[in-house]
Formats: structure tokens, C-alpha cells, sequence
């Protein structure tokens, strides 16, 4: 199904995401209600987090606020290492806002929040990451999340990211990371091929490990925080659907290293 709605224009797609999406929910509504598990974004227990993904893999989605793995270990590294909510005002520019995240950034953040993205219209601007509408040192704070693995020009969107962050500002820009190597071809435009070279339709490249020097090289200073630094009682981890895959957060500053 995933597959099959990927191809399709974006203005078909959305609908039938929806209501798939609806389904699922009210499923999962029925099936995982109980008080194993606790999500840190929406505060709510559960009974387990439901799988999710082309592979359905166990432990991933919250039945409550549809937050991921990846949303839940971003969520407390914004609670716990960041002042985004801190109270005092801020421009944050949010790149593709997570449904889990949007309505609690808007209730916290205040008019300074601007919600950004290229092709849903959900948003407060249309806008293209390697070429942002904003000048020079314009924001605070930047969050960006599994986008960049979707922009041909990923080290200009980087590049334009360093352009209108703040000297003082920071940024967490992640993407997921599949290889030790970054592998890209250009070449490859064809769904089905990108699929087979990428693992998803609309991927231009899969990330390695080296992830970060491409930041460094947009002139970014890096941070990597795992799991096991945010949350190092294994238990307390798995209670909230982390593992060791869950990624790693990546904090970009342009103060020196």
C-alpha cells in the first residue's frame, strides 16, 4: 500500500493516506490500550507501542499522538539538553512538521514557530529548502527531520540552513542512517530503481555514518547524542519504545566545536 501511494500525485495521495492512516488508528486504538508503555510527547500509557513501516517492526508507533521511535528520543532531547521551552520567545523554523509535534510547538512556542514545507499545504509557508525565502540569521532555532534524504541538493539545503540560523542559534537537522557510507547517483530517477538503490521511492540517496561531516562541511559544529546518553536505564528505554536503533540526534551550532 505504501508503495502504491507513493507514486501517486500528492493531492491523491494525502486523501487515501488519511483515511488509511484513520483505520489504523482506530485499530490500534482497540488493540494496544493499557499501561506497559508510556509515551514521553503525548504522556499517555499503553499497553505496547504498535509496529509500523514497510517491515512492521514491533515497539514503533504510539497509539495516542502517532509519534515514532525517532519523534519520541527527539522529544526528550528538546526536553532535556535544549531551552526551546524555556519560555522565552524564539523564531523556529520547523521543516515538515510531525503531526505528534506540531500542535504542542504552536501551544509552547508562540507566534515565533513557522511550520515549512515544499508539498503538504498544511503548512504556514511553501517553502524550498535550498532556497529559503528568509534573510541572513533570521531564526533560532531549526528542526528539520528525515527531509534531507528527499533533496537532490542536500549540502546547498544544509549551506542555506547555516545562512539563516543565528550565530547563537542552533539547529537539529537528522536523517536516517542506513549505511557507514553515504551512497547517492543521481542517475537513478526511477521510483522502482531508487526503491531497490535507496529503500524508498522518493529517496535520493542512503546516509552513512559520515552524516556529519557533510554538516561540518555546510560550516556546522556537531553533536551526537545516542540513546543510552539521554536514557541509560535500559528499562526505562524499552518503557518508552527506544532501542539502540532509534537513531541518534544530531545538535548543530555555528559556535566552534
Amino acid at each position: 500500500m505504501k508503495r502504491f501511494l507513493s507514486v501517486l500525485p500528492n493531492d491523491v495521495k494525502r486523501p487515501l493516506r488519511n483515511a488509511r492512516d484513520f483505520v489504523i488508528r482506530v485499530k490500534n486504538l482497540m488493540l494496544y490500550q493499557g499501561k506497559n508503555h508510556f509515551c514521553p510527547v503525548c504522556q499517555k500509557s499503553l499497553r505496547a507501542f504498535a509496529p509500523y513501516g514497510r517491515s512492521r517492526r514491533k515497539g514503533a508507533l504510539c497509539i495516542y499522538c502517532g509519534s515514532l521511535e525517532r519523534h519520541r528520543l527527539l522529544w526528550l532531547y528538546l526536553t532535556q539538553k535544549t531551552d526551546l521551552f524555556d519560555g522565552r520567545p524564539k523564531d523556529v523554523l520547523h521543516i515538515a512538521p510531525e503531526p505528534c509535534f506540531k500542535p504542542i510547538f504552536h501551544q509552547k512556542l508562540g507566534s515565533g514557530y513557522i511550520t515549512a514545507d515544499l508539498n503538504d499545504d498544511h503548512v504556514m509557508v511553501k517553502m524550498d529548502i535550498t532556497n529559503i525565502q528568509y534573510p541572513d540569521a533570521s531564526f533560532d532555532v531549526i528542526l528539520c527531520s528525515h527531509v534531507l534524504e528527499h533533496v537532490p541538493d542536500d549540502r546547498k539545503a544544509m549551506r542555506e540552513f547555516w545562512r539563516v540560523l543565528k550565530p547563537t542559534g542552533w539547529a537539529i537537522l537528522l536523517v536516517p542512517i542506513m549505511a557507514e557510507v553515504t551512497f547517492e547517483d543521481p542517475s537513478i530517477v526511477d521510483p522502482q530503481a531508487r526503491f531497490i538503490a535507496f529503500g524508498q521511492e522518493d529517496h535520493v540517496r542512503v546516509y552513512g555514518r559520515d552524516f556529519p561531516d557533510r554538516l561540518r562541511g555546510a560550516g556546522f559544529t556537531v553533536q551526537t547524542t545516542t540513546v543510552t546518553d539521554l536514557v541509560p536505564d535500559p528499562e526505562a528505554a524499552v518503557q518508552m519504545g527506544l532501542t539502540k536503533d532509534s537513531g541518534e540526534i544530531y545538535f548543530c551550532t555555528k559556535l566552534p566545536g
